[in-house]
């Protein structure tokens, strides 16, 4: 089943998986620093919905999408499960 989003689509790893339908998501990324002339790493966490059809675990390398306000805090809903923990 594909699920539709509708903005950016993200790729990150589920660190965190206890509340009921949602997990947290680590988003790794590197930026480029011109004053520097290097390289950072940077990464930030968000909170994506879990379908019904889709269970993930911590570790698990998923696709985000971004969708409609589902909460205060998230945003996103997870697309597919890429890899598994």
């Amino acid at each position: 089943m594909d699920i539709i989003s509708r903005g950016a689509i993200k790729v990150g790893t589920v660190v965190s998986a206890k509340a009921k339908k949602t997990v947290v998501i680590k988003i790794d990324r590197v930026k480029y620093i011109s004053k520097y002339k290097r390289y950072a790493r940077e990464h930030s966490k968000i909170h994506a919905h879990v379908p019904d059809n889709i269970e993930v675990k911590v570790g698990d390398i998923v696709r985000v999408g971004e969708t409609r306000k589902l909460s205060k805090t998230k945003s996103w809903i997870i697309t597919e499960l890429i890899t598994s923990a």
